[in-house]
């Protein structure tokens, strides 16, 4: 039987995709390229490369993202690799509008180390929107998601990993700070975007003892469309026998849990302990 196709979320999906490629565009354009620093992207090895190559960054970046695409393809799944094709072609194409638009631009803040922090800030909220819609921008990014696939490793640090060596290559062009100010660059980089991506995908963990348990547990099924586990717990001052409920919840959920238990039941004892990591193991 053929699953009917739903373009409005597709529509939707392209429509994130953009708006995150044009804000990383944007952060390459006006603060990477004016710093002459290379940090931590296909985007920096690119602008290395153009001092040798006579190739627009747009047209390189191209090249070395199709690259690297192949391989991405067949390691991080088909989903994966249909987005990120997307996303490695609207990459060079914002690149190329920008170089028409506007042309030999200088840097917006006329300082070196600002344009380096406007690149990290800028960029890492791009990325973070990708990686969790299991997407990249292509090039180093798809190095990175297949590091922290097999590896294990988190996304920002794999990111710092595998931008280290093009961070370096800034040594090729470049004076002795604009090395620095990459190798940096590249590390903070990492720690930033790492920021981004577990504060999005961070949970919170709530166990609750509460005198209207039902109307807890109806709530939170019901309303929140959420699961519970229901543990018996004994008081060890008088060992009277009470109903644990523990559920995970987002941060949306969590304030609607809240706003419920005060209204409901003030006195409700509550725990909360914050988890950014969930998984079933394998069947063995």
């Amino acid at each position: 039987m053929k699953t009917k196709t739903d373009y409005k979320s597709i529509l939707i999906e392209i429509n994130i995709l953009t708006i995150a490629i044009a804000i990383i565009a944007v952060a390459v354009y006006f603060f990477l390229v004016p710093s002459h620093t290379s940090i931590s992207s296909i985007s920096g090895l690119g602008i290395v490369l153009s001092n040798f190559v006579p190739l627009p960054l747009s047209a390189i970046t191209m090249i070395l993202n199709v690259v690297l695409l192949i391989i991405g393809f067949f390691t991080c799944g088909k989903e994966f690799g249909l987005k990120t094709v997307y996303t490695s072609v609207m990459l060079p194409v914002f690149l190329g509008i920008f170089e028409n638009i506007f042309p030999n631009i200088g840097s917006i803040t006329d300082s070196q180390e600002l344009d380096v922090l406007c690149y990290i800030l800028v960029v890492s909220v791009g990325l973070s929107i990708l990686f969790n819609r299991n997407a990249s921008s292509g090039g180093l990014d798809i190095v990175a998601k297949i590091i922290n696939k097999y590896f294990h490793m988190e996304l920002g640090k794999a990111m710092s990993l595998s931008g280290m060596c093009v961070a370096l290559s800034a040594a090729l062009v470049y004076d002795k700070k604009t090395v620095v100010l990459s190798v940096l660059g590249t590390y903070f980089n990492g720690i930033v975007l790492d920021h981004f991506i577990f504060d999005h995908n961070i949970k919170r963990r709530v166990c609750i003892i509460t005198k209207k348990e039902e109307e807890l547990r109806q709530f939170i099924v019901r309303d929140l469309h959420s699961g519970a586990t229901i543990y018996e717990a004994i008081g060890a001052y008088n060992m009277e026998k009470r109903n644990e409920i523990i559920t995970i919840v987002d941060k949306g959920e969590y304030q609607k849990l809240m706003k419920y238990i005060n209204q409901e039941d003030p006195e409700a004892f509550i725990t909360v302990y914050t988890v950014s990591d969930m998984r079933y193991l394998p069947k063995k």
